[in-house]
Parts: C-alpha cells; structure tokens; sequence
C-alpha cells in the first residue's frame, strides 16, 4: 500500500468514534478520495486544526485500491480561508461549489477540477464584497463546465439549430442551454431578456469579469444554475448547501 502525497481541499468532514474523523477531499492527482483521519479529535492530534472545512494542504494518504476508505496519515496546512467564513455570502457560495464537488467530481486523476476549485475558493475570499454574489454564480456556472457539463449558448441544446445572437433568448435548464425559436414554441422554458442574456453569457465566459447584479436579477441566476446543476448532476442527490446558497435564507427582507 503506497504511501503518496497530494494537494488536496477539504471538503467535508464527519466524526468517526470518539477520537476520529472521515474527510472528504478533492485531491489534485487522485479525484475526490474518502479518507479516515484516525485521532484527529484528540487534543494533541498531529493534525492540529488543519482539518477544518474548505481548509487547503498537502494530504499525506496510504492508498489501497481494495478499500473505498483511504488512510490519511498527515495533513499539512497550506492555507486556511479564514475570510471565508466571516462572510455568509461567501461560505454560502463556497460550501456549494464543495458540495458539486464532494457529489459529482470522480474518484480519479482530474487535477483541472482541483485546480478549478482551489483557484476558485481563493477568488471567493479575496474577491470585493459587491461581486461576491455574481462571482458565485459565475463559479457555479465553471464548475458545472469542468464537470462536462457546459450549457450551449451558439447552438439549440435540442436541435442543434443557430440561436439567434442578439435580443431575448430561450433557455431551458432541462435541455441543457439556448434554444432555437421553434424549440422555443414546443417546450417550456426561461425566457430571458436581451440584458438577462447579457449577464449570463458574461457568467458564463471563460474571463474574470462579472456582471453587477441587483439582487432580483442575481436570485433569478442562483435559481437557474441551481435547476441546472439538480438537472443534469444532481440526479435525485439531496443539495442542502446549494439549495441554502440559492435562497440566501439568511439575508434580511
């Protein structure tokens, strides 16, 4: 059984009998591997606090391909997103984009998703507070693209048939992206206006940039990347974090 060593994120963790936690972690070189922290909880644990959530390091795991629960012998702390978490606009957003993460990212070699996640967090805690609620989407948007997962734009998700490039625009969450004018007329969809359109083909480029949202315009994105995302992953999976991202239940009325 090899022992190997990975960056990884921490994206989840239970605990496991009285001394002992099981971490999720999305690894740069191994996928999303469960591991078991063995003394974690102890109060000298050699793993201090570095085993805290969305928390980024260097994993030190022992690797069987016999075991669906790995062995996690060390975990050095690279870096801990304290800013994220005195913020509920961006914990929201991170602890959703580590949930899509945690469900539907595979158990094997994809560093792009770890390397999208880890960039990801970093951009959620130094980003200004006035993008943080578009840049989630945006995220959300990406990490729905590095799973296989992109929504068409150019092209009718059903038929295959050239959207018209200017004006309003039909999307269906369901079909998976724009869709022509006859499609339009046979299927429900989000009708979204020139402006709506704009925004979303701005959240959906591969740029930084992200558009200003009021809060009426940034709820109606959440709800349609949420609907997508529970469409075409989600698959019957319970979503508690991105549910709660996509309500903002904590914000005041």
């Amino acid at each position: 059984m090899p022992l190997v060593s990975t960056p990884a994120v921490v994206l989840s963790t239970i605990r496991y009998g009285e001394t002992s936690k099981i971490v999720r972690l999305a690894t740069r070189d191994y996928g999303v591997q469960s591991v078991i922290a063995k003394g974690a909880l102890r109060p000298r644990s050699r793993f201090g606090a570095a085993m805290q959530l969305l928390s980024l390091g260097q994993a030190h795991i022992i690797i069987s391909e016999r075991r669906d629960l790995q062995i996690l012998t060390a975990f050095d702390l690279t870096r801990l997103h304290v800013a994220l978490a005195r913020d509920m606009d961006r914990y929201a957003a991170a602890s959703a984009l580590a949930e899509v993460t945690m469900r539907f990212a595979p158990a094997d070699p994809h560093p792009e998703i770890y390397q999208f996640l880890h960039l990801a967090l970093a951009q959620l805690e130094d980003a200004p507070e006035h993008e943080v609620p578009a840049l989630g989407i945006k995220l959300l948007w990406g990490l729905a693209g590095i799973l296989g997962f992109a929504p068409s734009l150019e092209d009718c998700a059903r038929d295959g048939a050239p959207v018209v490039a200017d004006g309003p625009m039909a999307f269906s969450a369901e079909d998976g992206g724009a869709l022509c004018a006859r499609c339009a007329g046979e299927t429900k969809s989000a009708r979204l206006p020139a402006s709506d359109r704009a925004d979303l083909e701005v959240l959906l480029s591969d740029n930084d940039a992200v558009p200003t949202l009021d809060e009426r315009h940034a709820a109606a994105h959440r709800r349609l990347v949420t609907r997508y995302i529970r469409y075409h992953l989600g698959e019957g999976a319970e979503l508690p974090g991105l549910e709660f991202w996509c309500a903002r239940s904590w914000s005041a009325a």
